[in-house]
């Protein structure tokens, strides 16, 4: 620091110790404000408190009040400590202040830049701030876990010290939203989300991540976003066991889904006869489920299923018997496996379509 900031903290300190050498007496309330004021100053001006401590010490020893009595040192020691302790206080608080300050400009940029509430340029302005780049392209991954995500829960301080570990500066975001852990990223830096992904899922058993896809320009992050939600959605309706979904892994079902009524018909007409089947429809759909998730092999399905080969078989003669569509035969087969992947959508059977 130069003299006349050094001038500027310490004003009024060195008369301070001569008076209370003098007379004994504490700070007054006055005098110690104006310290407090002096310490916010200093934090605005983004000085070091350590350096302004070290300051005020040494301008203690080389105004040590001449003449001081032995009677009156522990005078002059407390006065220190009072002027030092409200300097560190005002200090301290004007550093609270601009967090909770810095802290509310970054929930408002983060609610505009996944919602796209405000001016792209001016939101591109101050993306600029938080280490984002919104001319480039974008990626966002979201994850939802068990119990809700915020800013101060271990877990997002666990994940967000492995991603500055393993990537440093990379202009990534993570955040909180609605109770979801969200993570920005370069669309070029796929290993990013992936990593964010894997540490997700390891801090929190039970949660799912969701990938959107690179979307460009300054609108790409919320659209990116959006369709990560969209995809955390759907893999919990269709009830996929994976911890990881990509959106790009996933375009069919949206445009199998579009028509929510014709599927709900499509459903109803493929598989509603299996509703006659003894312990219901849920066993038999569950077996088509995992037979077509097995690439129609029997054998894997069989034992995906915990059954032998040939009570499989027998659920899917049982299946033929019922609806009279085939499932291993090519031309049936797609027609069943669209309507177990509606009826997964439509949470069939156990609810009414």
């Amino acid at each position: 620091m130069t003299e006349p900031e050094t001038a500027g903290y310490l004003r009024g300190y060195a008369r301070i110790l001569a008076d209370v050498s003098a007379t004994g007496r504490r700070l007054t309330r006055k005098e110690l404000d104006e310290r407090r004021t002096l310490g916010e100053r200093a934090a605005e001006a983004g000085h070091s408190l350590r350096d302004l401590v070290r300051l005020h010490l040494a301008d203690t020893r080389t105004s040590w009040p001449d003449g001081t009595r032995a009677g009156a040192v522990d005078g002059v020691l407390a006065a220190v400590e009072q002027a030092v302790d409200a300097f560190a206080e005002g200090y301290q608080r004007a550093q609270h202040l601009a967090v909770r300050q810095e802290e509310s400009l970054r929930r408002e940029f983060i609610d505009d830049l996944l919602y796209g509430r405000c001016d792209l340029g001016r939101l591109a302005e101050r993306a600029e701030r938080f280490g984002l780049v919104l001319s480039r392209a974008h990626a966002v991954a979201v994850a939802e876990g068990p119990e809700a995500y915020d800013d101060t829960v271990p877990v997002t301080r666990r994940v967000e010290t492995a991603l500055l570990t393993r990537f440093g500066d990379r202009r990534i975001l993570l955040t909180t939203k609605n109770g979801r852990l969200i993570c920005v990223a370069p669309g070029d830096q796929e290993e990013v989300l992936a990593y964010f992904a894997g540490q997700a899922h390891a801090a929190t058993d039970g949660t799912r991540v969701a990938i959107g896809r690179p979307q460009p320009g300054p609108g790409g992050v919320v659209h990116s976003y959006e369709e990560a939600l969209s995809t955390l959605e759907l893999a919990g309706r269709l009830d996929l066991r994976e911890p990881v979904v990509r959106a790009a892994d996933l375009l069919v079902y949206p445009v199998l889904l579009r028509d929510r009524q014709a599927m709900a018909d499509l459903v109803v007409s493929a598989l509603g006869p299996l509703r006659d089947a003894r312990g219901g429809a849920e066993p038999l759909l569950e077996t088509l489920e995992v037979y077509f998730a097995s690439g129609c092999t029997a054998a894997e399905a069989a034992r995906r299923l915990a059954l032998s080969v040939r009570a499989l078989t027998y659920r899917l003669e049982r299946i033929h018997q019922l609806t009279g569509s085939n499932p291993a035969d090519p031309m049936h087969r797609y027609t069943l496996q669209t309507a177990v992947i509606g009826a997964r959508f439509l949470r069939w059977p156990a609810e009414e379509i």
